[in-house]
């Protein structure tokens, strides 16, 4: 990283920033232009792997794209705040980021069920839900095991 005085060393922060973000960035590879998607995710780390799910529809692009290439790559962003100056040059913005690759796969049966507990768990404080058995059929659920993972922030307070 080139501007090591906003790195985000510790994995205890970097999970501390992807607890405030709400959306993910997925990135496939299209042939000749990545293809980037927003997505609403949960995570689980357990000390040594960290792990992202998602969900989404059980056809389209993404799984035609995850079927030709597995690699992806990730980007998450909170914390923003415009910073103003006397000049437009000044100008610059408070903000935490995580960026980083990984493989991802379409779950099946239960691991189906932990990965939207995970995706749960990331926007409510429950500890447990109930999952209608006809929805979760209906939806393709991933996961993306991090190969790398790195994090950032500007925080001029």
């Amino acid at each position: 990283m080139r501007r090591k005085d906003r790195e985000v060393s510790t994995m205890e922060d970097i999970i501390a920033i992807m607890e405030k973000c709400d959306v993910c960035q997925l990135a496939f590879w299209d042939q000749e232009y990545p293809y980037i998607v927003p997505l609403n995710f949960g995570f689980s780390y357990d000390g040594t792997d960290m792990e992202l799910y998602f969900h989404g529809a059980n056809a389209g692009k993404k799984m035609e794209l995850i079927s030709q290439n597995n690699k992806v790559g990730f980007e998450m962003d909170c914390s923003h705040t415009l910073i103003t100056a006397d000049e437009a040059c000044e100008y610059t913005m408070e903000y935490e980021s995580v960026c980083g690759n990984g493989t991802i796969e379409l779950l099946e049966g239960e691991d189906k069920v932990k990965g939207l507990t995970f995706l749960m768990k990331q926007y409510s404080p429950n500890e447990t839900f109930h999952f209608n058995e006809k929805h979760v059929n209906a939806v393709a659920v991933y996961k993306l095991k991090v190969n790398h993972i790195t994090g950032k922030r500007l925080n001029r307070s």
